[in-house]
């Protein structure tokens, strides 16, 4: 013969069901990392990009491996249907240092994106130059990101620029034609960068 729960055990089982998942809520927000992940947030690069992009902000998940790291950035906030263009780079704020081009994002209609880069983003993320026809440097870390919109008219258009007569251009893309920076890592202090705080 089976069990049958009456009105009163089922709704007093349904709300102990309730309640724990209220506390596993609390007890895990959204971003909690798991093992052998970090994340971390990105922020607007000026106030000039929080008055025009009031809600910009963005979250980067950075899962390490045994020979590189996954790292996953989502974005929301910005201008709908719009690429972008991530970078890691020495310092937050320009001059920025020594930078790497990673990976072009793409926001949606509602101003949100994501991209995801395989690579060496941890503690031991650098580039040299030993010689050559161009430039030469010691082996220098880099432990931010920034983001820069693709084209320079865009952030412009928006008002993100005030007290210019013309776009700003930047060499933050594949063509050198990329505009301001928009989101950074300068919740973070310039010598210790995000990245510097990841270990495999």
């Amino acid at each position: 013969m089976k069990a049958r729960l009456s009105e009163g055990s089922f709704a007093s089982a349904l709300a102990t069901l309730f309640a724990i998942a209220a506390m596993l809520a609390v007890a895990l927000p959204l971003g909690v990392a798991t093992a052998g992940e970090k994340v971390f947030n990105m922020v607007p690069s000026s106030a000039a990009i929080k008055a025009c992009l009031p809600q910009a902000s963005g979250e980067v998940t950075i899962e390490t491996g045994d020979l590189n790291d996954k790292m996953e950035v989502r974005v929301r906030g910005l201008a709908p249907n719009t690429e972008y263009d991530l970078c890691v780079i020495e310092v937050p704020n320009s001059p920025f240092g020594i930078s790497w081009y990673q990976s072009d994002l793409q926001t949606d209609e509602n101003g949100r994106g994501h991209a995801r880069v395989r690579g060496v983003f941890d503690v031991e993320t650098f580039s040299v130059s030993v010689g050559g026809p161009t430039v030469s440097f010691a082996p220098t870390h880099q432990y931010h990101l920034g983001l820069w919109f693709n084209d320079p008219q865009v952030p412009f258009d928006l008002g993100c620029e005030p007290g210019r007569i013309d776009p700003a251009v930047t060499p933050f893309n594949g063509e050198q034609h990329a505009g301001i920076q928009v989101l950074n890592t300068g919740n973070f202090p310039d010598n210790a960068g995000p990245l510097s705080q990841i270990h495999r």
